[in-house]
């Protein structure tokens, strides 16, 4: 799929805000696509669909979770997270979009998960630190993100986690593993 395509797709799918917010992160991903020899287009196509379901009704996705077994887990950890299984689901069966890796880019794109792929990672990163993004320690990441793709993906992992502890929020079980996985393979 083109890229002006996949932006007419899901351009009515978001706000004017979200939307500028996914250019941002298809420019980051393509980019840290290309520092780490990985496959462009499918980071683009990741990164334009990463938030296809953001505004949709948050019951209409928790349906949708329990009625296709996306993981009942995610209805325990807040709504913020449930656009990314949900909208992986929609990408596929509204869109026609059957590239796995590209699905599993869009499925954990707000948690993280053990082991990811580079895909998996870029578009994770990028949509941490796309330019439109202003809170403190983002400007480290982006930093580190140009030399240490992993690095950078610790920090962000560490960052969310202690925001959402300052918050008295739960932290989802993968972005803990996430950030464990990594930790461990930078030690080996």
């Amino acid at each position: 799929m083109e890229r002006v395509q996949a932006l007419e797709i899901v351009k009515p799918h978001l706000t004017d805000h979200r939307y500028t917010h996914t250019i941002g992160v298809m420019e980051t991903a393509i980019q840290l696509a290309k520092q780490e020899g990985i496959d462009q287009g499918k980071a683009e196509l990741a990164s334009i669909f990463h938030d296809y379901a953001k505004f949709r009704p948050k019951e209409e996705m928790r349906q949708l979770i329990k009625e296709q077994n996306l993981g009942d887990d995610f209805l325990n950890y807040g709504d913020e997270l449930l656009h990314a299984p949900c909208g992986a689901y929609w990408v596929k069966h509204e869109v026609g979009i059957s590239d796995e890796e590209v699905l599993s880019a869009i499925r954990f794109h707000t948690t993280g998960k053990p082991d990811m792929t580079t895909l998996e990672k870029v578009v994770f990163l990028a949509d941490y630190i796309e330019p439109g993004r202003h809170f403190p320690g983002v400007e480290e990441v982006r930093e580190v993100a140009v030399k240490d793709l992993n690095y950078a993906c610790i920090m962000s992992l560490r960052n969310t986690m202690a925001f959402l502890m300052k918050k008295n929020q739960l932290v989802y079980p993968d972005t803990l593993a996430a950030y464990n996985h990594l930790i461990t393979e930078r030690k080996k």
